[in-house]
């Protein structure tokens, strides 16, 4: 039996305009289609990891709020434990999302409650996967990946958005994983020992202890490519924490990920059986 994806991040209500065209500064486009869904990236992986078959934990803060109720009764509806989700007096998290018909979108997110997520004092296990994500605080990351890797847990940090003191916090975890824009940002990498990034449309680069692999990208139909590194990281958390190599893992999420943007929202992530029956076709 595997250990536990334990993830430490955001919840948000994500706010979705459709458009043929993004705006320009200052300019107003006229929309397609409005609707209110779950987000945050931390929530966004949590429901990807437990979709493929992971027991999730979700440590996050949501406030006292209608959105926060909700957010929490989608979670548990997915099948994330959400005993570690806090209620706060600051509001829920928000991300206001535009998507123009290619699929590319822009988002602006309001952290809110998510800066009181605290992920300190978990009753590790071994085999867990404690995985963290940069919409919450790096003084809440920083423990909580010390006291997993103190408990033998495998660490993960999806750098992402890329902020001050980012690469500090990965040298605490045994896995990185960040897009090219955020592999820039991080600037040296010296004593990140794997590395995944996620290159959109040409694949995904592996580099561990065996050298570099390329994984390519799945030619695919794009609908929308938000919540489309959710998927790919929610869905390597969980194959490290069924026991999957590294690399085996990356294969299962970037077949993930082309499933989600073929989909609508943030959170289009497929099952363990969906994705096996991807690879199979695609082989």
């Amino acid at each position: 039996m595997g250990g536990r994806v334990v993830i430490l991040g955001s919840v948000n209500v994500d706010l979705t305009a459709r458009t043929a065209v993004l705006p320009q500064p200052g300019a107003t486009v006229a929309g397609s289609s409005f609707v209110q869904s779950g987000g945050g990236k931390g929530a966004n992986q949590a429901v990807a990891a437990a979709r493929a078959g992971a027991e999730v934990v979700l440590c996050a803060a949501v406030g006292r709020d209608r959105f926060g109720d909700e957010a929490l009764a989608d979670l548990a509806g997915a099948g994330v434990a959400t005993e570690r989700v806090i209620r706060v007096e600051e509001p829920t998290g928000v991300a206001l999302v535009l998507v123009e018909d290619s699929g590319e979108n822009e988002i602006v997110a309001v952290a809110g409650a998510n800066r009181h997520a605290d992920g300190r004092g978990l009753d590790w296990r071994p085999g867990d996967v404690a995985a963290a994500v940069l919409e919450v605080p790096i003084a809440a990351v920083e423990p909580f990946f010390e006291e997993a890797r103190a408990a033998g847990a495998t660490t993960f940090f999806n750098a992402a958005p890329a902020t001050d003191g980012a690469a500090a916090l990965c040298q605490l975890a045994d896995v990185v994983c960040v897009n090219e824009g955020e592999l820039a940002a991080l600037g040296d990498r010296s004593g990140i020992s794997c590395l995944v990034v996620t290159l959109g449309a040409a694949g995904v680069r592996v580099v561990d202890g065996n050298g570099e692999l390329e994984i390519g990208a799945h030619d695919v139909e794009v609908v929308d490519t938000v919540g489309a590194g959710d998927a790919f990281c929610g869905v390597l958390a969980a194959g490290l924490a069924a026991g999957r190599t590294l690399r085996a893992a990356a294969v299962r999420a970037n077949a993930a990920a082309a499933m989600a943007v073929q989909r609508p929202g943030a959170r289009g992530s497929p099952t363990s059986s969906q994705i096996d029956e991807f690879l199979r076709r695609r082989a």
